[in-house]
């Protein structure tokens, strides 16, 4: 690996669908390994659509998307939907097993790894629970264990938190912020959220309305240990201000 590298390369990145809607269209930005960036924007500009194609879920018809520190995407990748998305007739550790059990690891080999990865989500104790015993942000915990499961060197997260209660967000993002500083990875969040955005990240990429392009590539000044003291600061509250009219000038 080359550490002088960016992990991930978009080069003037375009997308089509068949229905003829442009939801991209040269969209260009290097991240860096280690990263915490956000992209925020209106709805339909792309954002989703941005993280599949990362994901290696769809494809760019336009641009290239290269991986200069590590030559090709990383086999391991962790994707994060906005519905936790979980198996109902499944307990919490089956749900988070689900990735190693299409790797062919019976329920026995995945245990260890299972446990461990639910521990660091605050989840050890309830991985003989299922789903409907959950509140929302647990089982959005859920869903990020087995994201992580496989130890993906990055994370990809669509909106993970948008539909919980702010309290609930707000404990989320911190318990990000820790795994994210104790587990070095690469992180590219999506939200709507300014002040998510601004809170969580080294760097926020606004997105203008379709055809979905960057507009604005602001880097966030901030303590590394983020907290209350933080979101009542000038310092955040300004910060917001300035991508809030970033959004509004790309509008």
């Amino acid at each position: 690996m080359n550490a002088s590298s960016p992990l991930i390369s978009l080069d003037h990145v375009g997308k089509t669908y068949a229905s003829g809607t442009t939801a991209l269209d040269g969209v260009s930005a290097d991240i860096a390994q280690g990263a915490f960036v956000s992209l925020v924007g209106p709805s339909g500009c792309g954002k989703s659509t941005l993280l599949r194609i990362l994901a290696g879920l769809i494809s760019a018809d336009r641009g290239s998307v290269a991986w200069p520190a590590t030559e090709t995407r990383p086999k391991k990748l962790g994707f994060v939907f906005q519905e936790a998305t979980l198996m109902p007739w499944a307990s919490v550790f089956d749900n988070v097993r689900l990735p190693l059990k299409l790797k062919g690891q019976s329920s026995e080999q995945a245990r260890e790894r299972v446990i461990s990865t639910l521990s660091r989500v605050g989840l050890a104790d309830f991985a003989d629970a299922y789903p409907r015993e959950l509140s929302g942000g647990m089982r959005m915990r859920v869903s990020i264990a087995r994201a992580l499961v496989t130890q993906p060197p990055v994370l990809l997260m669509d909106e993970p938190f948008a539909a919980l209660d702010e309290f609930t967000r707000e404990t989320l993002d911190d318990d990000l912020l820790a795994l994210w500083r104790a587990q070095a990875w690469t992180v590219l969040f999506v939200t709507h959220s300014i002040y998510e955005a601004v809170y969580l990240s080294e760097r926020v990429l606004v997105m203008g309305a379709r055809p979905g392009r960057i507009v604005a590539d602001v880097a966030i000044e901030a303590p590394a240990e983020r907290g209350r003291t933080f979101r009542e600061s000038h310092l955040y509250i300004d910060q917001c201000a300035a991508i809030s009219a970033k959004l509004r000038e790309a509008s």
